[in-house]
């Protein structure tokens, strides 16, 4: 589980890294903002919910150490 968990980080890097040149423009503007800045925003957003969920199923960390 812990491999195919690991394989959902790379859905942050094709969203900012192989999809942004399809994002690469200003109109519409969304919340304000051109579209180009509005698709960063929502991937590094995106990207944190992803890691969140990756510790989440990450079967080494059932236990917290506080010591």
């Amino acid at each position: 589980m812990r491999k195919y968990a690991q394989l959902l980080l790379l859905i942050p890097f094709i969203g900012l890294c192989v999809l942004l040149p399809l994002a690469n423009r200003i109109e519409p503007y969304i919340l304000g903002m051109p579209f180009l800045l509005f698709w960063v925003v929502l991937w590094m957003i995106l990207s944190s919910v992803t890691l969140l969920i990756v510790y989440k199923l990450d079967p080494e960390n059932e236990g917290s150490e506080v010591e």
